[in-house]
């Protein structure tokens, strides 16, 4: 079995990590960050916030001509700590949520898919957490 390659993106905010919590795993939020491009975006969310429960985020090129659901279920949920899941594919996720001096790091460590390059892949996860954090700092 091939060893699996793990990647961790990372983003710092000055959002109390109550309301990064809060932004991270509301739909209506999520519709408005989640997206890695300008040109792509979220038109639906769900989010079963819960240990065994699942989530669904539409993705989509504005134009239409791709999309996909990223969907999961969750295996932990640590109220403004942490959260890991398994994806559709039986990847996993953690992000852990941590406040110190007023500033909240949200780090993110995933399993790589094999299609396309870990790179690549870290790319487009880091841009989708700054596309967060922007988010959060716009509204705050």
């Amino acid at each position: 079995m091939a060893q699996i390659t793990r990647i961790t993106v990372e983003a710092a905010t000055h959002v109390p990590v109550a309301k990064v919590w809060k932004a991270w795993n509301t739909p209506g939020d999520i519709m408005q960050w989640n997206a890695a491009d300008p040109s792509w975006h979220s038109p639906s969310s769900e989010n079963d916030l819960t240990v065994g429960g699942k989530f669904k985020h539409r993705m989509e090129a504005k134009d239409g001509s791709f999309g996909f659901d990223f969907e999961g279920t969750y295996d932990k949920v640590e109220l403004h700590q942490e959260i890991t899941y398994t994806m559709g594919d039986g990847r996993r996720a953690t992000t852990l949520f941590a406040e110190q001096n007023g500033k909240t790091t949200i780090a993110t460590t995933f399993d790589a898919e094999t299609e396309n390059d870990p790179e690549f892949q870290k790319q487009g996860w880091q841009a989708i957490l700054n596309n967060f954090v922007k988010y959060i700092e716009s509204t705050n």
